[in-house]
């Protein structure tokens, strides 16, 4: 009974041991895309991504940088709020989401978050929580 005792403690000693994870350092990919858009993405074009920049006449973004699998895509959009009334604006998305800006003609230009929600339609929020519909240009 006793030798039972001390295989199995013998045992889930090493399976506990054995399963102990060690934590990797932290580490930061050097790598030029970034994790999160933001608006201000979308007024300057660095200079690796000028390397890959690409217009095509047949696509509705603007212009496209980065690589397959990576590309960023800068688009015009128009739409409406929730109150109905017209926006217009300009945005980058890389994968699902992105960033850009509604541009009004009275007031100062909103910065919004925006999201694919089918094709060539977005769904934003600008930072007061207000909500609006887009459509690509």
């Amino acid at each position: 009974m006793l030798a039972k005792c001390r295989t199995l403690s013998f045992f889930a000693f090493f399976i506990m041991w054995g399963c102990k994870k060690e934590i990797p350092p932290s580490y930061k990919m050097n790598t030029f895309y970034k994790e999160v858009i933001t608006s201000d993405d979308r007024k300057i074009i660095t200079p690796e991504e000028a390397k890959t920049y690409h217009v095509n006449k047949e696509y509705q973004y603007e212009y496209r940088t980065g690589k397959s699998g990576h590309y960023e895509y800068n688009y015009d959009v128009k739409g409406v709020n929730t109150k109905g009334d017209s926006v217009r604006g300009n945005i980058n998305i890389e994968g699902k989401y992105g960033a850009g800006i509604l541009i009004f003609d009275t007031i100062e230009d909103l910065e919004i978050k925006a999201e694919w929600i089918n094709h060539g339609k977005l769904k934003a929020a600008d930072k007061y929580g207000n909500e609006y519909y887009l459509i690509v240009n």
